[in-house]
């Protein structure tokens, strides 16, 4: 089964990266969820919750504020201006 290689980074300090099952992330066109074999993407973050749903069921919860995220090739990479674990 295909995962995600997932990366949630800050201006200056990466917060979280690892392999995952779905990414749900708040864009300024609304909310949107990323699965293995997403079309490539380049999205504007708005602030708010990003949510990585690992392979075994749990989940990490950043609060990112503004930036974009990137989705390709099964790697989606979040760059926030700021962002912490929840």
């Amino acid at each position: 089964m295909a995962v995600l290689n997932v990366s949630v980074v800050a201006a200056d300090h990466e917060v979280w990266s690892g392999e995952a099952n779905m990414v749900v992330a708040k864009t300024v066109e609304g909310e949107i969820g990323i699965l293995p074999g997403h079309e490539p993407l380049l999205a504007i973050l708005a602030s708010g919750e990003v949510r990585v749903t690992l392979n075994g069921g749990e989940s990490i919860k950043a609060q990112a504020d503004d930036g974009f995220l990137s989705v390709e090739n099964n790697t989606v990479t979040v760059v926030a201006r700021q962002a912490e674990l929840v």
